[in-house]
């Protein structure tokens, strides 16, 4: 049996395949794809597979919109990190779903639903699922709302800093901020999975584990080596940094 998993983060992808294949063997991944515009270069070529995972926000855009540019008939599981109304609007129209991080238990059940559906033949009308769950998703969900800004720990004081004036994040053992002043600052997180979250993503972009970068701090871009794209940050940060391969294609689109 054939399944790819769409996902913009490849060690949760990578997390992902191993315990589907752990959990049963007959199942073969064949395509790890980071984001829309990989997945539609893909599915333009390929057939598509017995089973489809996917992610909700991917660096890209909503997976919601690869509907509209490719026609899917295969089921799909979500995985996602939406509140409670959206996932109970995944429930209403009976369309599986996984919370991140991905449990094995439910992971297990979500395998034995899909092989139930192929057994006893159950047509699974995708498009109309599809349509159905962005109706629910809009009345049951208001616009996401970016932070403006971000407090900061700076010479033994907290300040507010504008999410406009931060150049960059980066994780080096602790957490930080820079402006584009050069300042650089602790930022008041944990982990860079919750600042991501927190930023407008037409503006900030998670270039690698260490890294998210602003739009206006870009000052040029190069090809690496293995499809890499090698990105130079402006004046007076100077910073190099690596997109890899993986991410290329949503990088430029975010880019351009």
């Amino acid at each position: 049996m054939r399944t790819v998993i769409i996902e913009d983060e490849l060690l949760a992808a990578k997390d992902l395949q191993k315990l589907i294949q752990q959990l049963d063997s007959t199942i073969e991944v064949v395509a790890i794809l980071p984001g829309l515009a990989a997945a539609r270069d893909w599915f333009s070529k390929q057939p598509e597979p017995d089973l489809l995972f996917m992610d909700i926000q991917l660096s890209d855009g909503v997976s919601f919109e690869l509907f509209t540019h490719v026609k899917l008939e295969c089921p799909v599981i979500f995985t996602t990190a939406y509140n409670e109304y959206a996932i109970q609007a995944f429930k209403v129209n009976s369309i599986d779903y996984l919370l991140k991080p991905i449990d094995r238990t439910e992971l297990k059940v979500a395998l034995e639903k899909f092989k139930k559906i192929k057994q006893i033949n159950q047509p699974f009308d995708l498009q109309s699922h599809i349509q159905s769950l962005l109706q629910d998703l809009t009345s049951a969900q208001p616009a996401k709302k970016y932070k403006e800004r971000f407090m900061a720990h700076y010479k033994n004081t907290l300040v507010p800093v504008p999410a406009e004036r931060i150049a960059y994040f980066i994780k080096d053992e602790l957490i930080y901020l820079v402006t584009y002043d050069n300042q650089k600052m602790i930022a008041d997180f944990h982990t860079m999975d919750e600042v991501e979250q927190q930023l407008n993503p037409a503006q900030f972009f998670r270039a690698n584990r260490q890294y998210i970068i602003h739009l206006n701090s870009v000052d040029h871009i190069r090809h690496g080596f293995n499809g890499k794209i090698i990105v130079k940050l402006r004046s007076p940060l100077f910073n190099e940094l690596d997109i890899s391969r993986e991410k290329a294609a949503a990088f430029k689109d975010w880019i351009n």
